[in-house]
């Protein structure tokens, strides 16, 4: 119902737009969340939007460079000056409990119900 992509090999300094489509699943009822996790690393969540497409929350270690956005049943993530510390496997998730698993902790919970599967991002060159 979830799928990410936009992924690939990128060199440092670029930008990369990554894509979470929806089918079945009407994102104006849900919480989008993008979660990153690099090799050998637990996966992190890193940035959420609420249903609404206007309220927008990200890690401390993101913040600054990654930019999500909603436009129909499709939320984005814009990253950009990629360094290798963005290499990893990229995914978004959703959950209509908003609140709970987006905008009191700040950043996308682990929690989140429905997930997609990875769409890979290395930084090299």
């Amino acid at each position: 119902q979830l799928v990410a992509s936009g992924g690939g090999l990128v060199q440092p300094g670029e930008s990369l737009t990554l894509s979470c489509s929806a089918s079945g699943l009407p994102l104006e009822h849900y919480a989008v969340g993008w979660f990153r996790q690099a090799p050998g690393k637990e996966r992190e969540g890193i940035s959420c939007i609420l249903s609404t497409g206007d309220a927008t929350f990200y890690a401390d270690s993101v913040k600054g460079r990654f930019t999500i956005s909603k436009a129909a049943n499709t939320v984005y993530l814009q990253i950009t000056a990629l360094g290798p510390e963005d290499s990893g496997v990229y995914e978004c998730a959703a959950d209509p409990w908003e609140q709970d698993m987006c905008a009191r902790p700040g950043k996308p919970s682990l929690d989140m119900k429905y997930w997609s599967t990875g769409t890979p991002v290395t930084v090299s060159g």
